[in-house]
């Protein structure tokens, strides 16, 4: 391992700092003061009609309805730029006229400094592509310094600058350049490979011929896919050897072997769930104690939401090793049945014609298949029913249509006359014989 700074080094930097020192007093001549002056000005204008319009623009935005969110997202975006758009425009205005009436020493500061606005103009609204704030930030710091340093004509120099402070590890030489290039290519292939992946999640979402697990599965694919090149091309731009990775990988395979059985098992549970479409987002499972529908498809786990919102969080290996009741695997049809009682002064013909209508009055409740009614037995207080109906929304939950079930039925029963009758028990008082007249019995003389 070999640290590399040498005088060359010393001497540019020196250098450098020449320049920025030249640069500085040559701001103090006449004609670059009067270009400052300028730029004051149009900074100025900028701040007068930033007061002016941003208040009409937020009141006109809150009158907006309807709008797609991307447009207002847009909307916003301006909104927070109006005064660097407004001094980029009057700007390149200003050298633009400069340049026509002047000789162009009067603007030679002017159009650089309209060009690293709009510059930095362009990098501020790209860059809100981004989502993550850590991403974003480093993409967009990154970007204005290297387009400042191309604008300024810094690029070569800093770049040889910048390769001198390196490390040399065997044949591989890494530098604070390679490092930044490194970072900032991986930055923006991965910010693309987002882009790429959710476009084309978006799509695959919409398209009704592929079902919800077969959808999951093709988008998890497409961004491992995506993801993994993206990577590969960064590392490969860096000229980072690939066939380093050989190794790496066997260790990895061999870590997986020993240590992460459970993980490597979830992971397969997961792409055999998303292949027989056993369980897929939407559908109403009870596992355990858990009753509830399915909200997402993870690589380790399935989320489950419960009506009392609770999510929990099931390992893909339990959902393939454990019996699961999915209420809507197939069909979206749930048949649930109520067993109640009535007298045996009841006609059983009309309790079953009445009853097999009263579930009908509740909205969740559906007429095909239509309500059914059978006796199932004849009790010890009771003639014995089951009551089967069906619904289509099993992830608004059982136990409130089957309330709102049984309130009809007790509507139903006691309009009609029947009786729901409840245990009945007989009880005889023995009394105990009086201990004198036995005894006057047993002595009287025969």
């Amino acid at each position: 391992m070999e640290y590399i700074l040498d005088p060359e080094t010393l001497a540019q930097l020196q250098a450098l700092i020449d320049e920025t020192l030249s640069f500085g007093t040559s701001l103090f001549r006449r004609r670059q003061l009067y270009q400052l002056a300028l730029l004051a000005v149009c900074f100025g204008a900028a701040q007068i009609i930033t007061v002016i319009l941003a208040p009409r623009m937020a009141r006109w935005m809150h009158t907006l309805e309807g709008w797609p969110k991307w447009r207002l997202r847009v909307l916003v975006l301006v909104h927070q730029r109006i005064r660097l758009s407004a001094f980029v425009v009057i700007t390149w205005l200003v050298f633009l006229t400069l340049r026509e009436v002047t000789w162009h020493s009067w603007s030679n500061l002017l159009g650089p400094i309209a060009e690293l606005a709009t510059a930095w103009l362009f990098v501020s609204f790209a860059s809100r592509l981004i989502h993550n704030r850590t991403m974003r930030r480093t993409v967009r710091w990154g970007a204005w310094i290297f387009v400042t340093l191309s604008i300024l004509g810094l690029t070569g120099f800093v770049s040889q600058l910048f390769d001198r402070f390196a490390i040399d590890i065997g044949e591989f030489h890494l530098s604070l350049l390679v490092v930044i290039r490194a970072g900032v290519t991986l930055a923006a292939l991965l910010v693309a490979a987002r882009l790429i992946s959710s476009a084309a999640a978006t799509r695959i979402n919409q398209n009704d011929d592929i079902s919800p697990s077969m959808r999951v599965l093709s988008v998890k694919a497409v961004q491992l896919a995506l993801y993994g090149v993206a990577i590969f091309i960064g590392l490969q731009t860096v000229g980072f050897d690939l066939t380093s990775l050989t190794v790496l990988s066997g260790a990895i395979g061999l870590g997986l072997g020993f240590g992460l059985q459970k993980v490597v098992s979830n992971l397969v549970s997961g792409v055999i769930l998303l292949l027989d479409k056993s369980i897929k987002p939407g559908d109403v499972i009870s596992l355990g104690d858990t009753f509830g529908w399915i909200s997402s498809l993870g690589a380790r786990y399935v989320s489950v939401l419960t009506r009392n919102g609770t999510e929990f969080l099931i390992p893909n290996e339990d959902l393939i090793t454990n019996r699961v009741v999915n209420w809507s695997h197939s069909s979206d049809l749930v048949r649930l049945d109520i067993r109640f009682g009535v007298s045996y002064d009841s006609n059983p013909h009309e309790v079953k014609r009445i009853c097999s209508a009263a579930p009908l009055t509740v909205d969740r409740v559906i007429s095909t298949p239509p309500p059914v009614c059978h006796v199932t037995g004849f009790g010890d207080s009771s003639i014995d029913f089951v009551l089967r109906f069906w619904i289509r929304d099993p992830t608004r939950g059982l136990t409130n249509v089957r309330g709102n079930v049984y309130l009809a039925l007790w509507d139903a029963l006691k309009s009609a006359g029947f009786e729901i009758p409840y245990p009945r028990r007989d009880i005889t008082i023995l009394s105990e014989p009086d201990p004198r007249s036995t005894t006057a019995q047993s002595g009287a003389p025969s």
